[in-house]
């Protein structure tokens, strides 16, 4: 779709144009109803060019997006990449970036761009859990650059590492960068603020707190390569670069994470599929218990999901994992609804 004719959402998103019933699109958007309804989703609104396709359960409904924070990171430092204020082949050591206990001098020797790829080579405690540190191998024993371990020691220092050289909170840059531009309903400042345990390590996490229609509206501005109505606010050559695949699932640690079938790019995972299925090229924001922002190029489509936690304050709640989510992302990509088809 040209950028010309782009249609962006403004203060609300707007709705599509309704199936006509009995319509190939509307049964198959009926289909994808009822099965999200035998899963724990909270909320799923799929855009498709640059309306509101589908939406299912408060889309309004603010809540931790766990991982997906990781994803957001990595479209925040496109700017400063571009302008020179980052340099992704900057060190540990260059950056004077340290952790409790020491870092070993091979570990110091990880530049960020490993970082981003969770290709570190630092095996250091992180602040936070819900990654796979304990399949860690042993610290020292890897090269930087050599070996994929999801890390969030990796992703926090990634953090401070954009916080030391923006000379901005991770917070505060992401409400001029992002939030502010695409106009974001429901984001709120006040309840952010970096988290974890600092006797593990001084790098801590940052949790975001979205709704599904704001995580729509960041999968959109990636579907059109980092352009907000006429205004780069990612550049278009970053978000190739996030979404270039620099670790095939093949290659992943431990097995478990490569069976996944997903490969990585820069804080983003990637869909590897045929390219006759209706998410080939797709790429995704992935975050625990079933937070996901998928974007699907091949058609003009976005898909963002919820599954809200705590549940009346229990944490410990059954998930949307991948393997289900990806069946209702399928049938909606398959669903024959684009604007000249409804």
């Amino acid at each position: 779709m040209p950028a010309a004719s782009a249609v962006f959402p403004g203060a609300s998103w707007a709705a599509a144009p309704e199936a006509e019933p009995g319509s190939a699109c509307r049964r198959d958007l009926d289909a994808t109803r009822s099965y999200l309804r035998t899963l724990d989703t909270t909320a799923l609104m799929a855009v498709q060019d640059g309306r509101v396709l589908f939406s299912e359960g408060p889309a309004q409904s603010v809540s931790i997006v766990f991982s997906v924070r990781k994803s957001v990171l990595s479209m925040m430092y496109g700017k400063y990449v571009a302008n020179g204020t980052i340099d992704l082949d900057r060190t540990l050591a260059d950056l004077g970036i340290d952790d409790v206990g020491g870092l070993l001098p091979i570990e110091r020797q990880a530049r960020l761009r490993d970082l981003l790829a969770a290709r570190s080579g630092v095996y250091h405690a992180a602040a936070n859990g819900g990654d796979d540190a304990a399949a860690a191998p042993p610290r020292g024993s890897h090269a930087p650059g050599s070996y994929f371990l999801y890390n969030n020691w990796d992703f926090n220092a990634a953090g401070t590492a954009f916080e030391r050289l923006t000379g901005r909170s991770i917070y505060e840059a992401f409400v001029n960068d992002l939030a502010t531009p695409l106009q974001l309903e429901d984001f709120d400042l006040s309840r952010h603020v970096r988290s974890g345990d600092a006797r593990r390590s001084q790098h801590l996490a940052y949790p975001f707190y979205l709704s599904t229609r704001d995580m729509a509206r960041l999968g959109y501005l990636m579907l059109r390569q980092g352009n907000w109505q006429g205004r780069q606010l990612v550049p278009a050559d970053w978000v190739d670069q996030m979404t270039r695949q620099t670790t095939p699932a093949a290659q992943m640690h431990p097995p478990h994470t490569a069976r996944r079938g997903f490969g990585y790019g820069y804080l983003w995972w990637l869909l590897e599929e045929p390219q006759d299925s209706p998410l080939a090229g797709a790429y995704m924001a992935w975050g625990v218990h079933g937070q996901y922002i998928l974007v699907v190029p091949k058609r003009q489509m976005v898909i963002a999901h919820k599954r809200q936690v705590p549940v009346a304050g229990n944490w410990n709640v059954s998930w949307v994992g991948p393997v289900a989510f990806l069946r209702a992302a399928r049938m909606l990509a398959a669903a024959p609804c684009s604007a000249g088809e409804r």
